[in-house]
Formats: structure tokens, C-alpha cells, sequence
């Protein structure tokens, strides 16, 4: 498997289940703020229910900070349940989302990108605040971090991905996105034409059925070998 175009001058990375565990994370957070809840409470179910408040939330304008977002659509999706909200459960959602730790090939994939003369960044549907601490655990391989609070808009939109090319000084040309989530980055992939590789980490979640990204592999150390493959390391 080879990808079109020419050597990339950066790498970008999705954040969230593409280098940090969120599912995993996201489940242990909801685990624990449901539990102070007591009752018997379908976890999968109110984490879809979460999920479509967050996205949701995430596409009105004016522009909410990420921290904003994960209160209101914790509340929303508590109301839903018949759950009593408190202010400290939006609290341990959102410390617990900055101490989710990388998947575990993830550094050194990332620290054998960088010796390879590779520039690397994130784009990031969050807060910058938030996303420092799951950063910190990256091994100080991330040349830079963009986020939906300096671009004040969230992926799928064209707003934030345009936002950090003109940050990082580059083109469509001059990088290949690598990402796990179908219907965030590989939307926008599919609307600006960029390079595009899926992470597929067997979550079920499943691309487009118009949009084909240009690579797929399991787990990001399998990245280094398809740059192999086409002459870039």
C-alpha cells in the first residue's frame, strides 16, 4: 500500500482515540460519575445519549469551550436519565479526560516519526487546557497543538483544520492527517481533499461510505512501516 503525493513535511494527528485512550477513558469517568449516582444505569447507552449532546452542542454557534460543552452535554444527558447534575460531576469528567493516557505504542511510534525528520501536530477538538495533560504524556514528540479553542470551531468544520495549516505555515500538500474518527476528520478529509490515514482500532465505528481514505492501519506503529513502503523512512 502506497500514498499519493509526496514526502509530508508534518504529520498531523487526531488526539482522541487516535493517540489517547478515550473510549477507555471516557468509560471509566462515566463509571464513576454514574456510580455516585446509585440505580442500575445502562453505561453504553447513556454514553451515546452523552455523545449526541456533545456533538450537538459542539455544531451551534456561538463557539462554547470545550469545558462548557462537556458540562451542558453531562447535564442534558443526565436530565435524560432522571439523574440529579452537579457541578463535580462536570469537574471529574473533564480532570479525567486530561489524565487519559496514550495507547501503548503510541510514544515510541511517535518518537521514531520525529527521528525520521517529520514535524508533528495536533488537531484537537478541545480546550488547551484540557488536552496539556495528555500532551505531557506524549514524550515531548508533539512539535505543536491546535485546538477547537484557538480555531473557535470543532471538527468537521473546515474552521479549524484551515485554522491550523495557517498556524503551521503549510498546505494540503505538505501533510498527511492520521485519525481514528470516520465521521469527524475523515468528513473533513473527504470536503478539502487532504491526505488521510484511518486508525482502526476495531471500536466499530466505520468510514464513510462515499470517502475512501488513502491507508488504513490497526495501531499507529504501523505507520512507520507504510512510510517505509513508500520511500519517506
Amino acid at each position: 500500500m502506497t500514498l499519493p503525493g509526496n514526502r509530508p513535511t508534518w504529520l498531523t494527528f487526531d488526539c482522541y482515540g487516535t493517540l489517547i485512550q478515550w473510549d477507555e477513558g471516557l468509560l471509566a469517568a462515566m463509571d464513576a460519575i454514574l456510580s455516585a449516582k446509585g440505580g442500575d444505569i445502562d453505561q453504553p447507552a447513556f454514553i451515546a445519549v452523552y455523545d449526541r449532546y456533545e456533538h450537538g452542542l459542539e455544531e451551534q454557534k456561538p463557539h462554547r469551550s470545550f469545558r462548557q460543552v462537556t458540562a451542558l452535554a453531562l447535564e442534558m444527558a443526565m436530565k435524560e436519565f432522571g439523574l440529579q447534575f452537579d457541578s463535580a460531576d462536570a469537574d471529574l469528567l473533564t480532570s479525567s479526560i486530561g489524565r487519559m493516557p496514550p495507547f501503548p505504542e503510541v510514544v515510541e511510534t511517535l518518537g521514531s516519526l520525529k527521528a525520521a525528520g517529520f514535524k508533528l501536530a495536533i488537531i484537537s477538538n478541545t480546550d488547551d487546557a484540557i488536552i496539556a495533560g495528555n500532551v505531557a504524556q506524549l514524550g515531548g514528540f508533539v512539535d505543536r497543538v491546535i485546538t477547537a479553542e484557538q480555531a473557535q470551531a470543532y471538527k468537521p468544520s473546515q474552521q479549524i483544520f484551515r485554522h491550523a495549516w495557517k498556524t503551521l505555515g503549510i498546505g494540503m500538500d505538505d501533510l498527511v492527517h492520521i485519525c481514528a474518527s470516520p465521521h469527524l476528520d475523515l468528513v473533513a478529509a473527504r470536503e478539502l481533499g487532504f491526505r488521510a490515514i484511518w486508525v482502526d482500532r476495531g471500536t466499530g465505528r466505520k468510514p464513510l461510505s462515499d470517502y475512501r481514505p488513502n491507508a488504513v492501519v490497526p495501531r499507529l506503529d504501523k505507520v512507520p512501516g507504510l512510510f517505509a513502503t513508500n520511500g519517506w523512512m
